[in-house]
Protein backbone atom coordinates (compact mmCIF):
# COMPACT_ATOMS: atom_id res chain seq x y z
CA UNK A 1 0.00 0.00 0.00
CA UNK A 2 1.59 3.22 -0.91
CA UNK A 3 -0.47 5.31 1.66
CA UNK A 4 -0.59 4.13 4.88
CA UNK A 5 -4.67 4.42 6.49
CA UNK A 6 -3.74 4.82 10.10
CA UNK A 7 0.10 6.03 10.61
CA UNK A 8 2.92 6.83 13.75
CA UNK A 9 5.07 9.50 14.15
CA UNK A 10 7.33 10.39 17.06
CA UNK A 11 8.00 14.29 18.11
CA UNK A 12 10.26 13.63 21.40
CA UNK A 13 8.35 12.29 23.73
CA UNK A 14 4.38 12.74 22.09
CA UNK A 15 3.88 9.56 19.71
CA UNK A 16 0.75 10.50 17.04
CA UNK A 17 -1.43 8.12 16.12
CA UNK A 18 -3.40 9.45 13.00
CA UNK A 19 -6.20 7.80 10.90
CA UNK A 20 -6.44 9.04 7.54
CA UNK A 21 -9.22 8.33 5.97
CA UNK A 22 -10.96 12.26 6.20
CA UNK A 23 -13.32 11.03 2.74
CA UNK A 24 -15.30 8.95 4.93
CA UNK A 25 -14.66 11.11 8.14
CA UNK A 26 -12.13 8.13 8.81
CA UNK A 27 -15.07 5.74 9.39
CA UNK A 28 -13.04 2.20 10.14
CA UNK A 29 -12.85 -1.14 8.41
CA UNK A 30 -11.03 -3.46 8.21
CA UNK A 31 -7.80 -2.77 6.53
CA UNK A 32 -8.09 0.65 9.01
CA UNK A 33 -8.22 -1.66 11.96
CA UNK A 34 -5.22 -3.46 10.75
CA UNK A 35 -3.33 -0.81 10.35
CA UNK A 36 -4.49 1.25 13.52
CA UNK A 37 -3.33 -2.11 15.45
CA UNK A 38 0.46 -2.07 13.67
CA UNK A 39 0.80 1.86 14.56
CA UNK A 40 0.04 0.60 18.43
CA UNK A 41 2.54 -1.91 17.87
CA UNK A 42 4.81 0.83 16.63
CA UNK A 43 3.76 2.58 19.63
CA UNK A 44 4.64 0.68 22.37
CA UNK A 45 8.21 -0.02 21.38
CA UNK A 46 9.01 3.60 21.04
CA UNK A 47 11.42 4.12 23.76
CA UNK A 48 11.01 7.72 23.81
CA UNK A 49 7.80 7.92 23.68
CA UNK A 50 5.99 8.41 26.82
CA UNK A 51 2.43 10.00 25.83
CA UNK A 52 0.70 8.88 22.46
CA UNK A 53 -2.49 11.49 21.19
CA UNK A 54 -4.87 9.47 19.04
CA UNK A 55 -6.02 11.95 16.39
CA UNK A 56 -8.32 12.12 12.85
CA UNK A 57 -7.55 13.77 9.61
CA UNK A 58 -10.10 16.09 8.02
CA UNK A 59 -13.12 17.05 9.70
CA UNK A 60 -14.31 14.23 12.08
CA UNK A 61 -12.36 12.33 14.55
CA UNK A 62 -13.97 9.18 13.78
CA UNK A 63 -17.27 8.29 12.45
CA UNK A 64 -17.41 4.74 13.58
CA UNK A 65 -17.34 1.75 11.83
CA UNK A 66 -18.01 1.81 8.05
CA UNK A 67 -21.01 0.32 7.53
CA UNK A 68 -20.76 -0.57 3.78
CA UNK A 69 -17.76 -2.69 4.96
CA UNK A 70 -19.71 -4.89 7.94
CA UNK A 71 -23.53 -4.38 6.67
CA UNK A 72 -22.75 -7.22 3.85
CA UNK A 73 -21.24 -10.03 6.37
CA UNK A 74 -22.53 -13.24 7.26
CA UNK A 75 -23.40 -13.46 10.70
CA UNK A 76 -20.35 -15.75 11.28
CA UNK A 77 -18.02 -13.56 9.92
CA UNK A 78 -19.76 -10.38 11.11
CA UNK A 79 -18.89 -11.83 14.90
CA UNK A 80 -15.58 -13.31 14.61
CA UNK A 81 -14.07 -10.58 11.63
CA UNK A 82 -15.70 -7.56 12.70
CA UNK A 83 -16.76 -7.71 16.35
CA UNK A 84 -14.16 -9.75 17.98
CA UNK A 85 -10.87 -8.39 15.48
CA UNK A 86 -12.45 -4.71 17.06
CA UNK A 87 -12.14 -5.25 20.18
CA UNK A 88 -9.02 -6.95 20.26
CA UNK A 89 -7.50 -3.67 18.37
CA UNK A 90 -9.85 -1.41 20.85
CA UNK A 91 -8.43 -3.50 23.70
CA UNK A 92 -4.59 -3.04 22.04
CA UNK A 93 -5.24 0.48 23.14
CA UNK A 94 -6.21 0.97 26.10
CA UNK A 95 -3.37 -1.43 27.02
CA UNK A 96 -0.82 0.85 25.36
CA UNK A 97 1.59 1.17 28.15
CA UNK A 98 1.99 5.00 27.60
CA UNK A 99 -0.84 7.34 28.72
CA UNK A 100 -3.23 7.95 25.61
CA UNK A 101 -4.92 11.14 24.91
CA UNK A 102 -8.10 11.05 22.08
CA UNK A 103 -7.89 14.65 19.95
CA UNK A 104 -11.67 14.87 19.24
CA UNK A 105 -11.72 17.79 16.54
CA UNK A 106 -14.29 16.29 14.48
CA UNK A 107 -17.51 13.96 15.86
CA UNK A 108 -17.13 10.99 17.76
CA UNK A 109 -19.66 8.39 16.83
CA UNK A 110 -20.43 4.74 17.28
CA UNK A 111 -17.18 3.16 17.38
CA UNK A 112 -15.34 6.70 17.27
CA UNK A 113 -16.63 7.40 20.48
CA UNK A 114 -15.22 3.44 21.14
CA UNK A 115 -11.92 4.28 20.12
CA UNK A 116 -12.26 7.53 22.39
CA UNK A 117 -12.87 5.73 25.10
CA UNK A 118 -10.29 2.98 25.01
CA UNK A 119 -7.69 6.60 25.53
CA UNK A 120 -6.67 7.66 28.79
CA UNK A 121 -8.08 10.95 28.14
CA UNK A 122 -10.77 13.07 26.04
CA UNK A 123 -10.02 16.65 24.49
CA UNK A 124 -12.45 18.35 22.76
CA UNK A 125 -13.96 20.99 20.42
CA UNK A 126 -16.49 23.07 21.56
CA UNK A 127 -18.72 21.73 18.08
CA UNK A 128 -18.22 18.09 18.54
CA UNK A 129 -20.69 15.78 19.30
CA UNK A 130 -20.72 12.31 20.76
CA UNK A 131 -23.18 9.34 20.56
CA UNK A 132 -23.62 5.75 20.29
CA UNK A 133 -26.13 6.11 17.48
CA UNK A 134 -25.77 2.11 16.42
CA UNK A 135 -29.59 1.23 17.43
CA UNK A 136 -31.18 3.85 14.81
CA UNK A 137 -30.04 1.44 12.29
CA UNK A 138 -30.63 -2.07 14.04
CA UNK A 139 -27.79 -3.08 15.74
CA UNK A 140 -25.57 -2.55 18.78
CA UNK A 141 -22.07 -1.11 19.54
CA UNK A 142 -19.96 -3.41 19.37
CA UNK A 143 -16.37 -2.45 20.52
CA UNK A 144 -16.71 -2.26 23.90
CA UNK A 145 -19.74 0.57 23.76
CA UNK A 146 -21.72 -1.12 26.11
CA UNK A 147 -18.75 -2.38 28.68
CA UNK A 148 -15.72 -0.14 28.55
CA UNK A 149 -17.62 3.17 28.05
CA UNK A 150 -19.80 2.30 31.01
CA UNK A 151 -16.60 2.01 33.04
CA UNK A 152 -15.57 4.61 32.32
CA UNK A 153 -18.25 7.26 31.40
CA UNK A 154 -21.23 5.29 33.76
CA UNK A 155 -23.80 3.72 32.66
CA UNK A 156 -26.79 6.37 32.50
CA UNK A 157 -24.94 8.39 30.34
CA UNK A 158 -24.39 5.61 28.45
CA UNK A 159 -27.88 5.00 28.10
CA UNK A 160 -29.41 8.20 26.92
CA UNK A 161 -26.77 8.00 23.79
CA UNK A 162 -27.47 3.96 23.19
CA UNK A 163 -31.14 3.79 23.86
CA UNK A 164 -32.48 7.41 23.89
CA UNK A 165 -30.36 8.37 21.19
CA UNK A 166 -29.15 11.79 22.74
CA UNK A 167 -26.07 13.09 21.44
CA UNK A 168 -23.83 15.48 23.52
CA UNK A 169 -22.44 18.55 22.26
CA UNK A 170 -18.88 19.00 23.80
CA UNK A 171 -20.31 20.91 26.76
CA UNK A 172 -22.59 18.75 28.02
CA UNK A 173 -20.32 15.46 27.40
CA UNK A 174 -17.37 17.40 30.06
CA UNK A 175 -20.33 17.37 32.53
CA UNK A 176 -21.10 13.71 32.36
CA UNK A 177 -17.06 13.40 32.05
CA UNK A 178 -17.50 11.58 28.73
CA UNK A 179 -14.82 14.13 27.64
CA UNK A 180 -11.51 16.07 29.63
CA UNK A 181 -11.51 19.37 28.77
CA UNK A 182 -13.39 21.53 26.03
CA UNK A 183 -11.27 23.83 23.72
CA UNK A 184 -12.11 26.13 20.92
CA UNK A 185 -12.78 24.47 17.55
CA UNK A 186 -8.94 24.21 16.08
CA UNK A 187 -7.41 24.21 19.26
CA UNK A 188 -7.55 20.65 20.57
CA UNK A 189 -4.47 19.07 19.03
CA UNK A 190 -2.55 22.37 20.59
CA UNK A 191 -4.39 21.41 23.56
CA UNK A 192 -3.74 17.93 23.61
CA UNK A 193 0.08 18.63 23.34
CA UNK A 194 0.47 20.92 25.64
CA UNK A 195 -1.18 18.28 28.41
CA UNK A 196 0.91 15.49 26.88
CA UNK A 197 4.30 17.11 27.14
CA UNK A 198 3.37 17.61 31.46
CA UNK A 199 2.37 14.07 31.06
CA UNK A 200 5.74 13.61 29.63
CA UNK A 201 7.19 15.42 32.28
CA UNK A 202 6.59 12.85 35.06
CA UNK A 203 8.64 9.92 35.81
CA UNK A 204 7.98 7.45 33.33
CA UNK A 205 8.14 4.13 34.94
CA UNK A 206 5.39 5.47 37.81
CA UNK A 207 3.22 6.52 35.10
CA UNK A 208 3.20 3.34 34.02
CA UNK A 209 3.05 1.74 36.43
CA UNK A 210 0.05 4.09 37.93
CA UNK A 211 -2.05 3.53 34.65
CA UNK A 212 -1.39 -0.19 35.07
CA UNK A 213 -3.11 0.12 38.67
CA UNK A 214 -5.92 2.45 37.68
CA UNK A 215 -7.25 -0.06 34.78
CA UNK A 216 -6.74 -3.31 37.44
CA UNK A 217 -9.26 -1.34 40.07
CA UNK A 218 -11.20 -0.53 37.23
CA UNK A 219 -11.44 -3.72 35.43
CA UNK A 220 -9.52 -2.95 32.46
CA UNK A 221 -7.09 -5.47 33.33
CA UNK A 222 -6.34 -8.08 35.96
CA UNK A 223 -4.04 -10.93 35.01
CA UNK A 224 -1.73 -9.55 32.80
CA UNK A 225 -1.71 -6.35 34.91
CA UNK A 226 -0.70 -7.87 38.67
CA UNK A 227 1.97 -10.19 36.60
CA UNK A 228 3.53 -7.48 34.77
CA UNK A 229 3.90 -5.25 37.47
CA UNK A 230 5.14 -8.02 39.75
CA UNK A 231 7.66 -9.13 36.95
CA UNK A 232 9.03 -5.52 36.90
CA UNK A 233 9.45 -5.39 40.49
CA UNK A 234 11.63 -8.91 39.88
CA UNK A 235 13.51 -7.87 37.51
CA UNK A 236 15.00 -4.89 39.17
CA UNK A 237 16.26 -6.92 41.99
CA UNK A 238 19.57 -8.96 42.28
CA UNK A 239 17.48 -12.51 43.15
CA UNK A 240 16.55 -12.20 39.65
CA UNK A 241 20.29 -11.86 38.47
CA UNK A 242 21.54 -14.96 40.90
CA UNK A 243 19.06 -17.00 39.44
CA UNK A 244 20.46 -16.51 35.66
CA UNK A 245 23.31 -16.23 36.55
CA UNK A 246 23.13 -19.56 38.09
CA UNK A 247 21.00 -21.18 35.25
CA UNK A 248 23.80 -20.43 32.72
CA UNK A 249 26.58 -22.33 34.88
CA UNK A 250 24.57 -24.97 36.61
CA UNK A 251 25.04 -23.82 40.08
CA UNK A 252 22.96 -23.67 42.71
CA UNK A 253 21.80 -19.91 43.38
CA UNK A 254 22.62 -17.58 46.11
CA UNK A 255 19.12 -15.64 46.42
CA UNK A 256 19.78 -12.65 48.85
CA UNK A 257 16.46 -10.73 48.91
CA UNK A 258 17.83 -7.86 47.33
Amino acid sequence: MSERLVTFEADGAIGIVTLHRPEKFNALDIPMLRALEAALDEAEVSDGVRVVLVRGEGKGFCSGGDVEAWSQMSAADFQLQWVRYGHRVFDRLARLRQPTIAVLSGHALGGGLELAAACDFRVAETHVKLGFPETSIGVVPGWSGTQRAVRRFGAQAVRRMALGGEMFLAAEALALSIVDRVVETGKAHAEARAWAGKIAERGPLATEAAKLMIAIAEGEESAAATEALASGFIALTGDLKAGVDAFKTKQKPAFSRS
